[in-house]
């Protein structure tokens, strides 16, 4: 049966919009259980719609809410916002058993203010991107591909990452991929209208937007599976 979810209450998005106002302790532990009820369970019914969705076409990065969905809590220790709320809600999909930020995934938020879907490798380890950047200067034509396919392009636009000034060491600059080598993240990411959040159609538009990401996703993370596979010395990786 095809999945489905009403949306968010707008009680939900009353609260955001207020703790954006009120970033302190002292307001949110008043309305926690706003919060509880109006953000979080209606997160936890749209990622289990999400997840059944995407067990058609990325299974790989179907991930329980628990797991999925980031705490409200800021972690402040090295910002010089102190503020100690999110004032969205975000959930994360990496592919079954890698680490959360390891490799690439999936990523959605909501707020009042902005809906954001991503898809790629956004903090990528040394060794990781290492990896990553041997199979690209590899097969970077079919990665080209993929970044230019009609339908990546229409839902999220032009890849996206930071880039070092010059070709890492290792490569030639002439090296046919030498733009995709520079980049020490890749990814895609789309914004969508707030209004949408707490219509039915929300989840259509994140999913069609995870659908059009994830041929993306599966090449950043071959590599990563190839060589957790091998230095399991031919243990099953899922």
């Amino acid at each position: 049966m095809k999945a489905s979810f009403a949306g968010f209450p707008t009680e939900g998005f009353t609260f955001l919009r207020g703790l954006k106002r009120n970033n302190n302790r002292e307001w949110f532990q008043a309305r926690k259980q706003i919060f509880d009820e109006k953000v979080k369970a209606p997160m936890v019914e749209l990622v289990e719609a999400v997840n059944r969705e995407m067990a058609a076409f990325a299974p790989d990065y179907v991930n329980e809410p628990q797991k999925a969905i980031y705490r409200i809590y800021r972690d402040t220790r090295f910002s010089h916002d102190k503020t100690p709320y999110k004032t969205h809600i975000a959930a994360i999909f990496p592919r079954r058993g890698m680490d959360k930020h390891v490799g690439g995934g999936l990523y959605f938020s909501v707020s009042p203010f902005e809906i954001e879907v991503a898809g790629g490798a956004y903090m990528p380890g040394p060794d990781e991107l290492k990896t990553i950047r041997a199979h690209l200067a590899e097969h970077y034509e079919e990665f080209q591909r993929l970044v230019r396919a009609p339908a990546l392009r229409k839902q999220v636009g032009e890849l996206q990452g930071n880039q070092l000034a010059r070709v890492p060491k290792g490569y030639p600059k002439e090296h046919p991929a030498a733009d995709l080598l520079r980049y020490t993240q890749l990814y895609v990411f789309a914004t969508i209208e707030p209004a949408l959040a707490t219509t039915p159609k929300l989840l259509g538009e994140i999913v069609k937007r995870l659908r059009a990401m994830t041929p993306l996703v599966d090449f950043l993370n071959a590599p990563l599976v190839a060589a957790a596979r091998k230095a399991s010395r031919g243990s099953f990786l899922p």
